[in-house]
């Protein structure tokens, strides 16, 4: 088993597994807000970012079975020959509420990629909205307002993205900022 993974081989098992536009961008805005933060916080910025990219690699294959959610990345992982706690850790902790089973978060890459992912749905419905439809000119202030919306976006775990920026010893405005700045990295990629 191997107890490490390169983005190359991250990269292949993507593409391999998740074929869903809107899945592959969400986990592609996952991946580069997790890249920065791992900068900030001066963690293993491409560990970080691998763990982001996979967090959703079952979505196609679940087609909604969020009971299977997680686990089933998980098993594809370990079928692919990896054996990598902290990234299997991460993954499925970042589906606790789900169901049973579910292992809770604890560690900060635990915290900050539940965060992070939820981060980018907020973000996304945000700019859906603006006119003209695109990331450039996205303020914090405006994400934080949407925040307070329980309506707006009501799918995203706000108290997961509170936690992550908590756990990160961060401000909300500058967690906001970072994922921001990350997902304008790849908005031609995205079309954001």
């Amino acid at each position: 088993m191997k107890e490490s993974i390169t983005y190359k081989e991250a990269r292949k098992l993507f593409d391999t597994y998740l074929k869903t536009d809107y899945l592959r961008k969400h986990s592609r805005e996952t991946e580069v807000i997790m890249r920065h933060l791992a900068r900030v916080l001066q963690e293993n910025e491409d560990f970080w970012g691998i763990t982001g990219l996979l967090h959703d690699l079952d979505m196609d294959e679940c087609e909604g079975d969020y009971s299977r959610h997680g686990f089933r990345t998980l098993e594809i992982l370990k079928d692919e020959g990896y054996d990598i706690p902290s990234l299997f850790q991460a993954i499925l902790s970042h589906t606790e509420g789900l169901g049973s089973g579910r292992s809770k978060r604890e560690t900060l890459l635990d915290y900050c990629l539940a965060g992070a992912e939820n981060i980018t749905g907020i973000i996304s419905a945000y700019v859906l909205l603006k006119p003209g439809g695109k990331l450039e000119g996205t303020k914090p202030k405006s994400i934080r307002k949407k925040l307070k919306d329980k309506s707006f976006a009501a799918s995203v775990n706000r108290e997961f993205i509170a936690e992550a920026y908590m756990h990160a010893n961060m401000e909300e405005s500058e967690f906001i900022q970072i994922a921001i700045d990350a997902m304008t990295e790849i908005a031609d990629e995205t079309g954001m």
